[in-house]
């Protein structure tokens, strides 16, 4: 019995061996001669080769234009982005949420109340509630998870917390106070 059992062994090592030898030689044939080449990358079409004239960069942490002046947050709808705006116009910090089920239109809003710690319509342990907004009956604001979690928000209930990671919410709290100017623009 323990013959037969040190031999089934010693073809399964075998069959190891031979499976690590073939994919050591498959990544072997598909590396480059030389690995501290940089990888070559397809170029975009120039502006020549399509006919037109190039397309401007947009800076993704710019401020939306059409956003209002002063000291403001911004929320883009479409972009799903938050921007903290000074006095200057100038974004003191942005990042991305993950929004609710129910949504602001765009226009002009200020922070109506705020909770430091609360339990969320959809049952998740939220800090940091700044609410500008109620759509349909239904609050809307910025939060930040405890748990850290921005999961996509359940289609079948409405929901007004606009989830962002807990130091972009540390952020806010600091940054929106009752009162505050919360532009949302599409």
């Amino acid at each position: 019995m323990a013959r037969s059992s040190s031999g089934f062994v010693a073809g399964l090592t075998a069959a190891a061996v031979a499976a690590v030898a073939f994919l050591a030689y498959q990544a072997s044939a598909n590396a480059p001669a030389d690995v501290s080449a940089k990888p070559r990358t397809t170029a975009a079409p120039s502006s020549a080769a399509t006919g037109g004239p190039p397309k401007p960069v947009k800076d993704p942490l710019a401020v939306p234009a059409n956003s209002g002046t002063g000291t403001r947050v911004v929320y883009a709808l479409g972009e799903r982005r938050v921007w903290l705006v000074d006095a200057k116009g100038q974004a003191t910090q942005t990042f991305s949420v993950m929004p609710s089920t129910v949504h602001p239109a765009p226009g002009s809003y200020k922070v109506t109340s705020r909770s430091g710690a609360v339990t969320g319509s959809d049952g998740v342990q939220i800090e940091h509630v700044v609410r500008f907004a109620s759509v349909q009956d239904v609050p809307v604001g910025f939060s930040a998870a405890v748990d850290g979690s921005l999961p996509t928000p359940d289609a079948t209930r409405k929901t007004g917390g606009i989830r962002m990671k807990r130091a972009d919410g540390n952020a806010m709290w600091t940054f929106a106070s009752i009162g505050a100017k919360v532009v949302v623009v599409a």
